[in-house]
């Protein structure tokens, strides 16, 4: 066993942890009894609230009408009332800044009398609207850094809630941020923008299906969340886990996911317990968690809640996370989210269910049992279709990141190329649109397919089988996109699926309009819209393996966009038809998007900056010490051989030295190469470099150092290895 002392305590803490005593006695306690309990939801409002007030706020979150301002007092003090039944003593705007992280300022609720005592204060204004010092977060130039004034703004379609700590409760209020100026610095406010706009291009096309309905149409959100669970020993005993996320050294262990045996296997009872604790947690914040099992990789799990409005999805997919991080503490384990913890298993993602409707008329992708309902299903379809091709660039920028560049492309996760699976049956019925046939079975004649009789038979709701390397997979009724990485927040994404997805309902609708107008019947002219889409953008339908060198060439000969790292993807936020995609649907403007595309240049440099530093500091402190203690050792063994007088060669001697030698050099490499770039002004220009030539010297360093590791005997090596990390429950 290795003498050192963190992979001793992390051993121990494994092989003798038995489980707590349960917070709360589980068999008399149902879910039921605290879902929910610690929201402010509709049916808090529904009792506390006045009926006029609970009407028309009820009436701006369901139906997206304008908030009547003049309610806000009351609304205000009866939540203030329901905080502080609750332990509160503070208040919280939640929101997301361009970091892609949570922020929150807390303020009291509690103050001064005036005579020496102090009352309970929450207005309508502190409600609706808050200022944090907004000078440090990342605007892309959109603001100076003196100009520190930044407003939160009351997202009222998502519900306050109570978020319980040991010492106490606070009162959470999410939020959308922006600048003194109006412009968004956030995730959220664009997010809901898009919202806005799909339902626009929704109601359009549903309009010329006579198809009305009272409530907005909504994208709704799934979102699965893989994360790894390790030992805290091992985090504080690795540098590069604790301050990276993901390990920058480590030989690959002798059995690693092969055997898929840890997939759906049982679950660990120390693991298990910390689930247990974390859904309860998240059962009180209404958040409808579902399923948890074994991901496929050792010490990988899933959960994942029921779909949900996605506005609403994605801030809880933020609680997840946070609620993850805080109970695996708990059970003295760290919550590792990077998408690539560990070098040569899966990395982990978070799948995006994608589909759009609202509570009246289901989901749009969901392909009915009518041919009139078919007919509808299919104009949504090929609206992905052409969306996906059109802007496919676009949502390979926004899951593009330094963190996300080492998952995609092996390992379960989809390649950089943005296709669309469909099935084989579902792509037989677009290809038969395009030639304006279908062939049947049964002895018929081959006929041609008239949209809404009865020669368009219903579809199957699962019209083929998954496909696990495709980014964007149709499952049935809705499309699942498997590209975004476990630690990013998905309302890029989802805003960018919102906007493609609008642009092309309103082009469906331009077009069918047009046709109407020529004289052809709305059969005719439906079908002339899936036609014209299938034949111009049928492109980025690929059923096979996206891993194949075969697609790849297939997909360059297609002109679909190959980006395979982020400084190639960023570039689309900014292109031309991305920039009128945003700024038509009133979402961002072209300042907004080149902000973005800075910032996130940023973030890349300074990731790979970061890692490029501690790969040095390791190598020199950690690695090369090691490897130089044992190279002292088998060079004393040589020489006392030599001096008996017995011949003695030593090959891992010999083999010793080459790792060292090849290891010094190749540090003085990089550390040399790092600081002529960080020299340089340019951050596009110095991610591409980064990209082409750091982060190929620094696997330089780790094969070398893995070799080490291979070499060196156990009780020299400080670090814990591969081996212990992964298989330690």
């Amino acid at each position: 066993m290795s003498i050192n002392s963190a992979r001793r305590a992390a051993i121990q803490a494994i092989t003798t942890y038995t489980a707590g005593k349960p917070s709360f006695n589980f068999s008399e306690t149902s879910p039921a009894d605290i879902f929910g309990r610690n929201v402010f939801s509709d049916r808090v409002m529904r009792e506390r609230l006045p009926k006029a007030v609970y009407e028309s706020l009820h009436k701006t979150i369901t139906f997206g009408e304008r908030m009547d301002s003049s309610i806000a007092d009351t609304v205000a003090a009866v939540m203030k009332d329901w905080a502080i039944e609750k332990g509160a003593t503070h208040f919280t705007h939640i929101f997301y800044p361009l970091t892609g992280q949570t922020a929150e300022k807390h303020d009291s609720f509690i103050m001064p009398d005036g005579r020496g005592g102090v009352i309970a204060e929450f207005s309508g204004s502190m409600l609706i609207r808050g200022e944090p010092d907004a000078s440090s977060f990342p605007s892309g130039g959109l603001r100076s850094t003196f100009e520190a004034r930044g407003y939160t703004a009351w997202d009222v379609t998502s519900p306050a809630y109570i978020m319980e700590n040991p010492n106490g409760t606070f009162l959470c209020i999410p939020t959308m941020f922006l600048s003194w100026t109006g412009v968004a610095l956030d995730k959220k406010t664009p997010l809901l923008r898009s919202g806005q706009a799909l339902n626009r291009g929704a109601q359009r096309v549903l309009a010329l299906f006579n198809v009305h309905t009272d409530l907005p149409i909504v994208s709704y959100a799934g979102l699965e969340q893989e994360y790894f669970l390790i030992d805290h020993n091992f985090n504080f005993a690795r540098p590069d886990l604790q301050i990276a996320g993901r390990t920058l050294f480590g030989a690959s262990p002798a059995k690693g996911q092969e055997f898929s045996d840890q997939y759906f296997g049982v679950i660990p009872q120390r693991v298990l317990s910390c689930m247990m604790e974390v859904e309860r947690e998240l059962y009180k914040l209404a958040v409808p968690v579902r399923t948890r099992h074994n991901e496929v990789a050792p010490s990988q799990y899933e959960i994942a809640p029921l779909y949900e409005p996605s506005n609403l999805a994605i801030d809880h997919n933020h609680i997840i996370m946070a609620t993850l991080r805080q109970v695996a503490k708990r059970y003295g384990l760290k919550c590792l989210l990077h998408e690539k913890p560990f070098d040569g298993i899966n990395g982990s993602g978070k799948h995006v269910n994608y589909s759009i409707g609202n509570a009246e008329l289901g989901s749009l992708f969901d392909p009915g049992e009518t041919p009139h309902a078919n007919a509808k299903f299919l104009v949504f379809c090929a609206s992905m279709i052409r969306a996906c091709h059109k802007y496919g660039g676009l949502l390979r920028a926004t899951v593009a990141s330094a963190s996300n560049d080492h998952r995609l492309g092996a390992h379960e996760a989809p390649p950089a190329i943005v296709s669309i699976f469909l099935g084989d049956q579902l792509t037989e019925v677009f290809e038969a649109f395009r030639a304006g046939r279908t062939d049947e079975t049964g002895g018929k004649k081959r006929r041609r397919i008239n949209v809404g009789v009865e020669t368009l038979p219903p579809l199957p709701t699962d019209p083929g089988d998954r496909n696990r390397t495709s980014p964007m997979a149709f499952t049935g009724n809705r499309f699942e996109f498997r590209a975004l990485g476990s630690s990013q927040s998905a309302a890029s994404s989802v805003t960018a699926l919102n906007a493609m997805m609008a642009d092309s309902l309103n082009f469906a609708a331009d077009w069918i309009e047009r046709e109407l107008a020529t004289g052809l019947s709305f059969n005719e002219s439906v079908q002339s819209y899936i036609r014209h889409v299938i034949e111009e953008h049928s492109a980025v339908i690929f059923n096979g393996d996206g891993y194949s060198s075969v697609w790849h060439n297939e997909a360059r000969r297609r002109g679909l966009p190959d980006l395979k790292n982020t400084p190639e993807a960023l570039p689309e936020i900014t292109r031309d038809e991305v920039v009128e995609l945003f700024e038509k649907q009133g979402i961002l403007d072209k300042a907004e998007l080149a902000a973005r595309k800075d910032i996130y240049f940023d973030q890349y440099c300074k990731t790979v900056h970061t890692e490029a530093k501690l790969v040095l500091r390791m190598a020199k402190t950690i690695i090369f010490p090691a490897g130089m203690r044992y190279q002292g050792e088998l060079a004393k063994t040589a020489a006392s051989m030599k001096a008996l007088g017995v011949p003695y060669t030593s090959p891992t001697l010999e083999e010793v030295t080459e790792h060292l030698t090849g290891l010094e050099q190749a540090v003085k490499d990089l550390e040399s190469l790092v600081c002529t770039i960080e020299a340089l002004d340019d951050r596009e220009l110095v991610a591409k470099r980064y990209c082409s030539e750091v982060l190929p010297r620094m696997r330089t360093i780790r094969g070398l150092a893995d070799a080490l590791e291979l070499c060196v005997p156990d009780d020299l090596w400080d670090l814990p290895n591969y081996e212990e990390i992964l298989f330690g429950k």
